[in-house]
């Protein structure tokens, strides 16, 4: 939780591009890696930097009690290359996670020169295939419990309106007594967390490959299927041509399935509470999250959020 000082947990400073290129200079020492003329990709949960010195990305979690989920992400790559499952690849002989400026760092190897997102189409098949895969118990995979996550944004929410926090926890409250009562009817097992067109990109030899391994998890494989179904459905972020597509290559329509408004509410709170966090830090999340938290409010129109 980053507090009003600018401090944090384990002696970590507030999690700007500032912050971050310090951490990413002190885990490249470590590494011994060059970090000049590193690109920073993105700032969200990770800061993500390709570095120009060689082929390797480096991410740094926003969160600095992360080290576990770090260390879970990088068993899961490891297992996802002995399956030959298309996926980023951990930099081999670095020994990972590292810890730098109270962050959790770690290394990966580029996938290419630059950024170039797969199709839907390639997602869903990704999907379908991680779907039938038998994890072993060496991974040590969590059960999904988006409300411990939730709960734990929620108590980050440290530059956000004691009213609009209230209005927040109570949608939340809500929303656990329905989706206690959520039947599911996809199997349960392995997901990736965070599946959604952003977390599907190319790989130099055309292949499509998953990033952003941290949030495998045990649970109903529905929570992999919603993002799409809610980013074509309330965003428009997709076009049903597109969506369609989806779900003839993955075989399932969630938003067929009774249980998906409430998985769909829930979801979408996840994701205004996540930007809520980052309203002290940067002026675009702080916009962007005044202008959905206003549609919860008054159940507007969500065709204006823009992707983050």
């Amino acid at each position: 939780m980053i507090s009003g000082d600018g401090g944090a947990p384990n002696g970590a400073t507030e999690f700007t591009e500032e912050s971050a290129r310090g951490v990413l200079g002190e885990s490249c020492l470590a590494a011994g890696l060059n970090p000049a003329g590193a690109e920073l990709l993105r700032l969200g949960s990770n800061a993500v930097y390709r570095l120009a010195s060689a082929p390797v990305i480096i991410r740094i979690a926003r969160d600095p009690d992360s080290l576990k989920e770090m260390q879970r992400a990088v068993r899961v790559a490891r297992w996802l290359e002995t399956e030959s499952f298309p996926a980023t690849r951990v930099l081999p002989d670095v020994r990972q996670p590292v810890l730098a400026g109270g962050r959790v760092v770690t290394f990966w190897e580029s996938a290419q020169e630059r950024e170039e997102y797969a199709t839907l189409n390639e997602l869903a098949k990704l999907l379908r295939r991680l779907h039938w895969l038998e994890e072993p118990e060496s991974l040590g995979l969590p059960y999904f419990d988006p409300f411990a996550r939730l709960g734990a944004s929620l108590r980050r929410l440290d530059g956000v309106a004691e009213e609009d926090r209230a209005f927040l926890e109570d949608r939340a409250t809500k929303l656990h007594k329905e989706y206690d009562r959520l039947d599911f009817v996809l199997p349960f097992g392995m997901i990736h967390g965070d599946a959604n067109i952003g977390n599907v990109i190319r790989h130099r030899t055309g292949e499509a490959i998953f990033i952003d391994l941290d949030g495998f998890a045990l649970a109903p494989r529905e929570w992999d299927l919603i993002l799409t179904a809610i980013y074509y459905d309330r965003y428009g972020w997709h076009t049903r041509s597109e969506y369609e597509s989806f779900v003839y290559h993955y075989g399932f329509d969630l938003m067929n399935w009774p249980g998906y408004p409430v998985l769909a509410d829930l979801r979408e709170l996840m994701m205004v509470v996540w930007l809520g966090q980052q309203v002290t830090t940067s002026t675009k999340s702080a916009e962007e999250f005044a202008r959905r938290l206003n549609a919860l409010k008054t159940d507007g129109s969500r065709r204006d959020w823009r992707p983050f």
